[in-house]
């Protein structure tokens, strides 16, 4: 961690730029921005190249509905003979990709007036909860805002202490109960203790479930509805976190969140694991929610705020194009 974080200071580049690094690095090996130019150089930009196109934007799990609206676009391109070259299209390309995030592309702003500005946590098992709190947690703190946890995914004992091991680790405070306790108990629990300590920014853990098991998704709802006994405007976020491994599934994720407890904002984790990277359009296209940070890793260097222009440029065009960008 602190090799990765002298090498950048080392060569004057800030966090961000190091991570915007990564991020064109780890999405340029996937089945998008994959040897585009080469399988594309030399050829005539025609129907049947779009067609090509267009299994491609499927392959990389961009989906259906947003597939449909970037060949739209490039067909109309095509008939005003705007795509002369294997460049134009790339740069076609990457324009309606970025048109379909840049409204998602939205960072989570703390409200100073809300003490504490709760944070609501929700996602299937394995998507990346607890990292993403605890980098979340880091963050807060780097910023100088008191930060406290809440141990609501009170069925493993394993996710208490890992939780309380994150508390420890960034300075943030936990309030935690016994195995089995109710989570919704937990969670009001730590709003009293949060409020009553002038706690900034209080995060609050839930139990991973499946998006289809409706009385877990009717847990949930018990517990934004205790937060909102002890605060009518909590949960100020309620934060889904996806794995972007998951792919369409993780699209099918956050239909049903959303539609269970009404999601606020989305955290694609596990980009550096996936080969596609495309379903970050389909979510955007879909519903339009806001993705407020993205993970490529385990490192606390590895997850940082949603950029739309520079993750389309990564997306279509690789590290090589995103490098170009930036001279």
């Amino acid at each position: 961690m602190f090799g990765r974080e002298n090498k950048e200071a080392s060569t004057g580049a800030t966090p961000r730029q190091g991570f915007l690094k990564r991020l064109s690095q780890r999405l340029g090996r996937g089945a998008l921005s994959f040897d585009l130019r080469n399988l594309f150089r030399g050829r005539q930009i025609d129907a049947d190249l779009l067609e090509e196109l267009e299994t491609r934007l499927l392959t990389a799990d961009v989906g259906v509905e947003a597939t449909e609206f970037i060949l739209a676009g490039l067909n109309k391109r095509l008939a005003r003979k705007e795509l002369a070259d294997v460049e134009a299209l790339i740069a076609a390309l990457r324009s309606a990709v970025e048109e379909i995030l840049a409204p998602c592309a939205r960072p989570l702003a703390i409200d100073p007036d809300c003490k504490p500005f709760t944070i609501l946590v929700v996602g299937v098992n394995g998507s990346g909860k607890t990292t993403t709190i605890g980098k979340l947690a880091r963050r807060f703190a780097d910023e100088g805002r008191s930060v406290m946890l809440a141990a609501g995914d009170t069925f493993r004992a394993a996710a208490i202490e890992q939780l309380t091991v994150w508390a420890e680790r960034t300075g943030a405070s936990c309030i935690a109960q016994h195995a089995g306790a109710d989570p919704a108990a937990v969670a009001f629990d730590a709003l009293q203790a949060a409020r009553a300590r002038r706690t900034d920014v209080l995060i609050a853990d839930t139990a991973g479930r499946l998006h289809s098991q409706s009385h877990l998704m009717e847990e949930l709802k018990k517990v934004k509805r205790v937060l909102q006994r002890g605060d009518p405007r909590a949960p100020h976020e309620v934060l889904l976190v996806l794995d972007a491994n998951q792919g369409q599934n993780a699209l099918a994720q956050a239909v049903q969140f959303h539609e269970a407890i009404g999601v606020t904002g989305l955290v694609l984790t596990k980009l550096d694991g996936t080969a596609k990277g495309g379903i970050v359009i389909a979510i955007a296209r879909r519903l339009g929610l806001p993705i407020r940070f993205v993970g490529i890793g385990e490192q606390p260097g590895d997850f940082g705020e949603f950029d739309a222009h520079a993750f389309a440029s990564a997306l279509v065009e690789g590290s090589q194009g995103s490098a170009e960008e930036r001279r």
